[in-house]
């Protein structure tokens, strides 16, 4: 999937307006980057497009142990949008990226998350 597809699907799935789907990709892949250990994250980076490849630098080898609404929290801050619009955005991010990357690779990142994520984007466990 390229970028521009990505986007637009972003903007199909979560209910704002176009304009905010770039802003609300990244700061949901900066976060993911805070979450995921380095390792994960680098993985994740392998299989999407370049522009999404930058966001995805780990800060630290290690996770942040934070959970869901913290997780909206940093995507609402860095994407200047409502907390709900960031939990829209958040899930519609998860069920493109399932959709973009290897099944393999969705699991692992699934994987790092808590379990209140899997429930978000309906994956089988």
């Amino acid at each position: 999937m390229d970028y521009a597809t990505f986007l637009d699907t972003i903007t199909r799935r979560a209910p704002v307006p176009p304009e905010k789907a770039e802003p609300l990709t990244r700061a949901t892949l900066e976060t993911l980057a805070e979450r995921l250990t380095r390792g994960e994250a680098e993985d994740l980076a392998s299989e999407l497009p370049k522009p999404m490849q930058e966001p995805l630098v780990s800060p630290t080898p290690e996770a942040e142990p934070f959970g869901f609404d913290e997780f909206v929290n940093r995507v609402s801050s860095r994407a200047g949008v409502s907390p709900d619009e960031a939990r829209e955005g958040v899930k519609a991010e998860l069920s493109t990226l399932r959709d973009a990357v290897s099944h393999g690779e969705f699991h692992q990142v699934m994987s790092q998350l808590p379990r209140d994520f899997e429930a978000l984007v309906d994956t089988p466990g």
